[in-house]
């Protein structure tokens, strides 16, 4: 007669935590009881696949041992702190099944290297004749990654997610590679563009904000057709920004320093980038006026950018002229001159941040609706 012991051990105490069931856990019954109730716990538990796995093998031994031989199941629990603490609980509650079954061997289940851990525990007090790892069918290797890749290409969500990138940046790199040699160069260079640009966007979730966009246009159909053309504008500046860019980058390559060079270029983009900026933000001010849900932000928005773009012309253009070889006076007429348009913006700025707050402190006070 041959009495068999089946052990699964839970050093972190999983089972405790979540169901309230102290080890050590004794009995097909009562193991099943346990296994069902973390089930439920928490459907994602790994030990529950363990349970499970030792029920299994409690079953088989069941159905092929001799007449004569018992098989029996335990559950070992430890602590939650894995370490001295759930090994010696550990002990103690094998101490306490071995003192009542007497197996002769016995056989562990387990699924991982931590349970494996307390091998070294289990094997003072009773032989281990087997070790058996259970582990889930998706989380095994290159079959868990293909079986999620496979599930996530079925839904047309994640499908759009994964391959309309992965698609385009194929599509880049070949078109790239097809073109000769400085397009094709430009093309691939502009793939860490696209992105870092993508990368941006998620990052300042601009999707939430092209979303309630694209809802207020739809809301709003005559509003929606002037901001329309209004970002069409946004869009052809945005081009010419880059143009202008590139054909100072082809006058300027090879003849001048590389601070100077990008300088120049950057200066020369500016005006084109300021006016997408404004006809960008003309357009959220048109939706928002027939929405109702104008605050007056856009307006000192619209503003205030061209504060910068007048501090970044004048810098820019001083700074291109002393990199020139040029020398710069510094005078009072000539600081004054140089600072007289960025300070008439910062003044406008001052003023209508004051007229914007003035309307909307007496719209507060029940006085006439000023749309702000």
């Amino acid at each position: 007669m041959v009495r068999t012991l089946v052990l699964t051990v839970d050093r972190d105490n999983d089972l405790g935590i979540k169901t309230a069931i102290r080890g050590p856990v004794i009995g097909r019954r009562q193991v099943l009881t346990a296994a069902l109730r973390l089930g439920i716990a928490d459907p994602e538990e790994s030990d529950t696949n363990a349970i499970l796995g030792a029920l299994h093998q409690h079953d088989a031994l069941a159905e092929s041992n001799s007449e004569g031989d018992e098989v029996e199941i335990a559950i070992l629990t430890g602590d939650e702190k894995v370490g001295l603490r759930s090994d010696r609980a550990i002990a103690a509650q094998l101490e306490e099944v071995v003192i009542e079954f007497q197996p002769d061997v016995a056989i562990l289940v387990t699924d991982g290297a931590e349970d494996e851990a307390v091998l070294p525990i289990l094997t003072s007090q009773v032989r281990i004749d087997h070790v058996e790892k259970i582990i889930v069918k998706q989380s095994k290797g290159i079959e868990g990654t293909y079986y999620y890749i496979v599930k996530a290409l079925e839904d047309p969500k994640w499908r759009a997610k994964m391959l309309v990138p992965l698609g385009t940046v194929m599509a880049i790199l070949g078109l790239g590679v097809m073109l000769p040699n400085e397009i094709g160069g430009v093309v691939i260079g502009a793939l860490p563009l696209i992105l870092g640009l993508f990368i941006l966007s998620k990052g300042l979730g601009l999707e939430t904000t092209v979303g309630r966009v694209v809802q207020e246009m739809r809301e709003n159909a005559d509003a929606a057709m002037f901001s329309s053309l209004l970002w069409a504008s946004t869009v052809f500046s945005a081009i010419f920004a880059v143009a202008e860019g590139f054909s100072k980058y082809s006058d300027l390559v090879g003849t001048t320093s590389f601070s100077l060079l990008w300088m120049s270029v950057f200066h020369s983009s500016l005006a084109w980038l300021v006016i997408a900026f404004l006809t960008s933000t003309a357009g959220f001010l048109i939706l928002r006026l027939k929405r109702g849900s104008f605050s007056g932000r856009l307006i000192m928005l619209g503003v205030f950018a061209m504060v910068v773009y007048s501090v970044l012309n004048k810098g820019l253009e001083i700074a291109t002229n002393v990199l020139s070889g040029q020398t710069y006076e510094f005078s009072v007429k000539g600081i004054f001159d140089d600072l007289l348009e960025p300070m008439m913006w910062i003044a406008l700025l001052w003023i209508t941040t004051t007229i914007l707050r003035g309307l909307k402190a007496r719209q507060a006070q029940g006085e006439k609706y000023w749309g702000i």
